[in-house]
């Protein structure tokens, strides 16, 4: 599956499920807290004589909780000066409320490669027949038929992906409780293992659903421009490259990604020019490592985004 990957998210807000700008529904949803405070099975191995110990992987504080947006612009103020311009020209992204994971998931997938208007025309109307949006749950959707959602608009393979979603949660597989509380690399393992979601879509949901502090979204088009004009590449950057240059973004790189986002919505700007000469004089080793990292020549979108397939593995 091709996804879209070249939509930027909301100017200021990292509460909006993407790719567009909605109002998040209350009803039924259950705060990020709440659901972390839910807990994870974890199957312990035992000994005869004595227990082993076991290490739990943690998630990390999401960007929601208190003061957390405020100290990763601190730090990225720090770790890389070529920000500060960028960071200091823009209102500091929110964390607010958000859709349940799995309804964020459905609406995912439901706006993928469409235009903005007909993907809420469908979404909305999939609403409707569900229910309202507190109904867009597992057994709902299951018991929805693919005529029924065809006549919304919905494609037969789009509807076959929704399936398997739900299918996922009524097996036990992924829950939102679980999808809450799971590490980062295994949350994309387990995410990419549903039809229809690849490794772009996985990246948005952590980064604007589950509010995710340290997620570089390196298939997306919009965030690797942005890299290539702050260190003045003359090229987009592979994923490994970016992985390289933004390290020093780490544990904070969904914001890193977000003002990258920005940068590119301001281009042009006389701000652009002195970021992308700040980059290069704060990165002493920039040049070994272009030339460590070959680079990607300037193609159409859908044939650069095809084209990270084999680093986004």
């Amino acid at each position: 599956m091709n996804e879209n990957t070249s939509s930027p998210p909301p100017s200021t807000s990292f509460s909006a499920p993407f790719p567009a700008t909605i109002e998040p529904s209350t009803a039924g949803d259950q705060s990020l807290s709440q659901l972390q405070s839910l807990p994870s099975i974890t199957p312990i191995n035992t000994r005869p004589k004595k227990m082993r110990k076991i290490s739990f992987p943690t998630t990390p504080r999401p960007l929601s909780a208190d003061g957390e947006v405020e100290a990763a612009i601190r730090y990225l103020r720090e770790a890389d000066p070529a920000l500060i311009p960028i960071i200091d020209a823009h209102e500091p992204p929110s964390c607010k409320s958000f859709h349940r994971p799995f309804h964020s998931l459905t609406r995912s997938i439901l706006y993928q490669q469409l235009a903005y208007k007909a993907a809420a025309s469908i979404y909305s109307r999939f609403v409707a027949l569900c229910g309202g949006e507190s109904f867009v749950v597992p057994e709902v959707i299951l018991g929805l038929g693919q005529n029924q959602l065809r006549q919304i608009g919905v494609s037969e393979r789009k509807g076959s992906y929704l399936y398997d979603l739900a299918r996922k949660y009524e097996s036990g597989i992924l829950s939102d409780s679980k999808i809450v509380t799971m590490d980062d690399k295994s949350l994309f393992t387990m995410l990419t293992m549903v039809k229809g979601i690849g490794a772009w879509s996985v990246h948005m949901f952590m980064i604007f659903s589950l509010h995710r502090p340290d997620v570089l979204p390196v298939g997306d088009l919009g965030v690797r421009k942005g890299v290539q004009l702050l260190f003045m590449l003359d090229h987009l950057p592979k994923p490994s490259q970016m992985e390289k240059l933004c390290v020093k973004w780490r544990p904070y790189r969904s914001i890193g990604a977000w003002y990258m986002w920005r940068l590119i919505e301001t281009k042009g700007s006389p701000l652009i020019a002195a970021t992308a000469t700040t980059a290069a004089a704060s990165t002493d080793d920039l040049q070994q490592q272009l030339m460590i990292y070959p680079s990607l020549t300037q193609q159409q979108q859908q044939q650069s985004n095809q084209g990270l397939s084999s680093d986004l593995g």
